[in-house]
């Protein structure tokens, strides 16, 4: 199923269910997106479509964060 793509200003979906403090932008677009803290992902879920796609649905990244 292929949804379009709401505009930027719109945030993501998890931005609306995080802490506001675990709120950040996306990596890609630079839209509001749950970023930070536990189940937090640098991308949107938009952009984060074709990352997936290309590496598989178990993608993640590693913090550099000691």
């Amino acid at each position: 199923m292929i949804t379009s793509v709401p505009p930027i200003a719109e945030p993501d979906p998890s931005a609306l269910t995080c802490a506001g403090d675990q709120v950040g932008l996306c990596a890609g677009c630079q839209r509001r997106t749950h970023r930070y803290g536990r189940g937090g992902f640098p991308l949107c879920q938009w952009c984060a479509e074709p990352v997936k796609a290309k590496w598989g649905a178990a993608v993640r990244f590693l913090s550099t964060r000691a």
